[in-house]
């Protein structure tokens, strides 16, 4: 079988779906994968994995109807020209314009759902008429789609109710799977306690709310680290680098990476207070090396934390319980060490990615 498979950013193509390319390519097929322009990173990634390549245009973030119908067309043309016998599309785009580009083709299209992100966030009248037109443009583009896959109940749950798919089409799989062999348990070092966090600067990410949190903390514990690595975004929610330097007297920001495995080894605790997710792959590459885990009760987040086992969960947006978690990690550190320990022990149950991508294979129906 042809498999082509749509991703919004080449580095997030390759990186979080390269295990289950590699266990659909050992199943004898080809696999074409397609997002924007290849950096040389990328493009040397592709060549280790011994696949095909296809740049389209994809502009990320915000409306633009002139983007989005080139968009459209790049992928007419690439169905048409590669012939995929399916199409494995995730990200907001590139379901709704890989959706509506298959059904054209007549092509089968499965959809992952990693989130449902800014359009389904807010209570603005902005937000609402936002929602209602990408719900809309999802129900076409999902119509004739053989599944949908998501990461999570809630947000399975949202799309049912607003009668976006059927409940026969969904599918829930544990993440894009963390792999074990590659994030291994690691030691907690005897340095001052550190928190980590790992994420686009993006303000529903909850980055001002540990920032401000760090604050309260370092106010009665002034030793105790805070850091944080991440890209730079461009999307309406983006929080500027200025913004994130004027919080530097608390928090360091140490600037983005390809391998966040050294900054989790340097850690003690990771903290992740985003507004929502799909099921976030940072926390599971935390858990996987043996990280208690501080996070929302959000959709996605919850899923990665048994209360008072590997980790805690706070409220949404509350900078003040996320502080006093913190704290509690400070004054219980002894804690720290047989908590990452059971983080371990639920990725290695639920979330290793052999154990997802054979639950992915069965949905695609590649066998």
């Amino acid at each position: 079988m042809k498999i082509l498979i749509l991703g919004t950013v080449p580095n997030d193509l390759l990186n979080f779906r390269s295990e289950l390319i590699k266990d659909i390519l050992k199943k004898g097929n080809e696999v074409i994968a397609s997002s924007s322009k290849l950096d040389p990173d990328s493009a040397s990634h592709v060549k280790k994995l011994g696949i095909n390549y296809e740049s389209i245009f994809l502009n990320r973030h915000g409306l633009s109807l002139k983007g989005d119908i080139k968009t459209l067309s790049d992928l007419l043309k690439l169905f048409k020209k590669r012939n995929p016998n399916l199409v494995l599309a995730h990200g907001i785009k590139l379901v709704i314009w890989g959706g509506i580009s298959a059904r054209i083709r007549k092509i089968p299209f499965f959809a992952l759902i990693t989130g449902l992100g800014f359009a389904f966030q807010g209570t603005t009248f902005r937000r609402k008429l936002l929602t209602r037109l990408v719900s809309f443009l999802y129900r076409i583009a999902l119509k004739n789609s053989k599944a949908v896959i998501f990461q999570n109940e809630d947000n399975r749950k949202i799309f049912i109710d607003k009668n976006i798919v059927t409940p026969s089409k969904t599918h829930i799989v544990n993440g894009s799977g963390v792999d074990i062999n590659k994030y291994t348990l690691a030691q907690i070092p005897e340095s001052n306690l550190s928190f980590l966090l790992v994420s686009r600067l993006l303000g529903e990410k909850g980055l001002r709310e540990y920032a401000e949190a760090a604050k309260i903390v370092k106010e009665k514990f002034p030793n105790v680290e805070f850091k944080i690595v991440g890209t730079q975004d461009n999307s309406l929610d983006a929080i500027s680098i200025e913004e994130v330097m004027s919080w530097s007297e608390y928090v360091e920001y140490m600037g983005p990476t390809n391998d966040v495995r050294p900054y989790i080894k340097k850690c003690h605790v990771y903290v992740l207070p985003s507004y929502h997710e799909g099921l976030p792959r940072s926390t599971l590459e935390a858990m996987s090396m043996g990280r208690p885990i501080l996070t929302t009760n959000a959709s996605g987040c919850k899923e990665t934390v048994d209360e008072n086992i590997n980790g805690f969960l706070v409220p949404i947006g509350s900078s003040k319980e996320l502080a006093k978690r913190m704290i509690w990690f400070v004054k219980n550190s002894d804690e720290i060490k047989s908590m990452g320990e059971q983080s371990r022990k639920i990725v290695e149950k639920r979330f290793d990615v052999r154990k997802v991508n054979q639950a992915m294979l069965k949905i695609l129906e590649i066998n």
